[in-house]
């Protein structure tokens, strides 16, 4: 490989999954699919590009302990090719993660969090999702602007 490709995905690791990804104003939820590529993870809406995040751009990884489903792709701010963090919502969660973790390298970069999540927005602002738990999944937005995510927790065996 060379230095600049730090996949450890080929070709035939390629992996697509129906996602809802939430916008940064209002968070408004759209059904995309993620498609994870040799080197870059892609966001689609039917066959149009939405954005293209290139693993090795990739700072990290953000997920709730709670069975909602919601992620977070953390793009650096300076990079002028994204608008900002990606929140996105599965039902496949632990495989996508997986599979996103493995393709761009990044299998130390989850980090599991318990209440919240703050992301950055674009423009310098950051915006946060708020995790509590209940009987059922629940994504709105919340009175204070923040995204609030209210789903029931994992059982731990």
């Amino acid at each position: 490989m060379s230095p600049s490709h730090s996949s450890v995905c080929s070709p035939s690791d390629q992996y697509a999954v129906p996602v809802t990804k939430y916008d940064r104003k209002g968070y408004k939820a759209r059904p995309r699919q993620l498609l994870l590529t040799s080197n870059s993870a892609v966001i689609v809406e039917e066959a149009k590009l939405k954005q293209r995040i290139d693993y090795a751009a990739l700072k990290g990884i953000s997920v709730s302990s709670l069975s909602d489903g919601v992620f977070v792709l953390h793009v650096p701010t300076e990079d002028k090719k994204q608008k900002g963090d990606v929140v996105l919502q599965s039902d496949h969660i632990i495989e996508t993660l997986t599979k996103v973790a493995i393709c761009a390298d990044k299998v130390n970069s989850i980090n599991i969090n318990q209440g919240s999540i703050t992301f950055t927005m674009g423009q310098g602002r950051e915006g946060i999702i708020d995790f509590t738990s209940g009987s059922e999944l629940l994504v709105a937005k919340a009175k204070n602007g923040h995204l609030s995510v209210t789903a029931p927790r994992l059982n731990s065996r």
